[in-house]
């Protein structure tokens, strides 16, 4: 009984206002998104804030639903993932984890990097170059944007890791924030 207390105080330290671990679909997506709107108004968040904030949890929850990958640790299947949302004097932090083949973190990283190396400017001719040209479309239906669309709306560079999970597979970690002021 007392990790729940453990746990509690560790999300409290780190202003965490939302957690959700387990399974992503849409229908539960949506409840996600619902409860973290409901945090923000009950806080009397500032309507662009709150937008801001909206667009990067929707791309990063899109993100886990479209492009989370399902593992194996012995004959257990894992096909579960990670979205917290903290809220900061300046800023809210999202964040999300989740399974992803080995075989895509070096496309991973270095999209992620390609991004973070953009001034606001360079996002934005991103930004319509994969619109106009179609380009980065994948076999699972994202067209690339939705990392884009998270820094443009943070101005903020994406923080990223991989953790290794062995059989083929790593944790993705993904870290935006979202300044309030």
């Amino acid at each position: 009984m007392k990790f729940i207390y453990e746990m509690h105080q560790m999300m409290l330290k780190n202003n965490i206002i939302l957690v959700y671990e387990g399974e992503f679909t849409q229908e539960i997506t949506k409840s996600v998104l619902a409860m973290a709107e409901r945090n923000m108004d009950s806080m009397g968040e500032e309507s662009g804030i709150k937008r801001k904030v909206f667009n990067v949890m929707v791309e990063c929850l899109q993100n886990i639903v479209k492009h989370g990958d399902e593992y194996f640790t012995g004959e257990k299947k894992i096909n579960t993932a990670i979205f917290m949302i903290g809220k900061h004097e300046e800023s809210y932090i999202i964040t999300s984890g989740n399974p992803v083949k080995d075989e895509r973190v070096e496309f991973l990283k270095n999209k992620l990097d390609k991004i973070n190396s953009l001034d606001k400017e360079g996002l934005k001719a991103l930004y319509k170059e994969i619109i106009k040209s179609g380009s980065g479309l994948t076999n699972k239906g994202g067209a690339g944007l939705g990392f884009v669309d998270m820094a443009r709306k943070s101005g903020q560079p994406l923080e990223y890791d991989f953790e290794p999970l062995g059989d083929g597979h790593s944790f993705f970690s993904l870290k935006t924030t979202v300044p309030r002021g």
